[in-house]
């Protein structure tokens, strides 16, 4: 246990004493789950690089593959390049192709090692000279260049589209002929407003009831070529109608950073599977309780899980964009990475009152790997802003 003066909401400083670290799986064979379960990876950056931080992309190539491996140790999935590694957030399409090509090389060298990479269209600046055909040509060069390394596809929202579409015609007419081509079925991604503004309206309509009865058309003609979808509208209710809805051939991946314990483990209609950001963060955790479900111990599933929850709903807490900063934060505290530092200088997009109740609600989370490190990085931190 360690005990370290913490910033409240009250403006005063009050100590906290740390519980009982979370209880790392022995190293082994990954265990087997009921569930298909992605986690969302971020990149980590080199502090080190001679660049312009807030403009220049400096990724240290072996830090951020290590912690692959570390979620393929752990039996998740690496849902790879996604917004969680700050995707047309500081890391754009060359950046992305080669964390694809490098995370894709690092998974060969594994038996059974799940990923899937993200495609997308931010290679194409949006504008009122972009039409529907230039989004289909921006997808389909990342398609060629995923496909063309091996990659399984994560077929992602895109911001120019949302400008250039006149109706959700425009919107099943490239999601068509995108999914006609590709070489094997696709998770499809709907990133609601609240994680990218730009994405207001996607599927043709601004009422999110009605963007789904488009999705579900598209995905309807196009099931053989869909493994599934990935929806992040931070709603349970809307997750669960869509997922009622589905063709059975595919798969429901819940986005849903506020409620994933009880989607994962679902209802007697049906239950999601998982892509999620959070699990770049309770990777731990995840695993384990992934495992006791797996047993049909759904009690155990839910003492394990549920406890991340008010952590995971703090980390993506609105702006929920600047989630990623959380993320990698505890990555440090964790001992995942060496530093505090993100591409874009992102780790000032949240306060040290934040940050600050982040580290409670790791430690009540039980997700902190050795308290007594995580305490003393915490008061580096405290340390920069100047309450050392």
């Amino acid at each position: 246990m360690a005990t370290i003066s913490l910033p409240t909401t009250s403006g005063r400083f009050e100590n906290y004493t740390t519980g009982e670290p979370i209880k790392l799986p022995p190293k082994g064979k990954p265990p087997v789950f009921n569930r298909v379960a992605y986690g969302a990876a971020h990149v980590v950056a080199d502090p080190l690089a001679d660049n312009d931080p807030w403009l220049d992309v400096a990724i240290d190539w072996d830090k951020t593959i290590d912690f692959r491996h570390y979620m393929w140790d752990l039996g998740l999935g690496v849902a790879e390049a996604m917004d969680t590694a700050q995707r047309g957030m500081g890391l754009d399409w060359n950046g992305a192709k080669e964390l694809v090509r490098r995370a894709l090389e690092a998974a060969k060298s594994r038996d059974g090692a799940l990923i899937a990479s993200g495609v997308g269209t931010e290679h194409l600046t949006p504008g009122p000279d972009v039409k529907i055909d230039d989004v289909i040509r921006a997808y389909e060069e990342q398609v060629e260049a995923i496909e063309g390394m091996g990659g399984r596809i994560i077929l992602m929202a895109s911001r120019a589209l949302v400008k250039a579409a006149k109706s959700p015609e425009d919107y099943a007419k490239v999601y068509g002929r995108i999914l006609r081509q590709v070489k094997e079925p696709v998770i499809l991604h709907w990133l609601g407003e609240m994680f990218d503004p730009a994405l207001e309206g996607y599927w043709g309509s601004p009422d999110h009831n009605a963007a789904m009865d488009i999705c579900l058309g598209i995905i309807e003609e196009h099931a053989a070529k869909i493994d599934g979808i990935k929806i992040s509208l931070l709603s349970k209710e809307k997750e669960i109608s869509m997922r009622r809805r589905l063709p059975a051939s595919v798969k429901m991946y819940t986005g849903d950073d506020f409620n994933y314990a009880e989607l994962i483990a679902g209802d007697e209609e049906g239950y999601s599977h998982a892509l999620l950001g959070i699990f770049d963060g309770i990777a731990p955790a995840a695993s384990e309780g992934l495992a006791r479900l797996a047993k049909g111990d759904v009690q155990g599933f839910h003492g394990v899980l549920e406890p991340t929850v008010p952590l995971s709903r703090h980390i993506f807490k609105a702006p929920t964009r600047f989630y990623k900063t959380g993320l990698v934060f505890l990555a440090w505290l964790n001992g995942k990475q060496d530093h505090f530092t993100m591409v874009g200088g992102q780790q000032s997009a949240r306060s040290l009152q934040h940050l600050a109740e982040l580290f409670r609600l790791a430690d009540k989370a039980r997700v902190l790997h050795d308290p007594d490190l995580a305490a003393g990085r915490m008061k580096q931190l405290m340390a920069v802003h100047g309450y050392a």
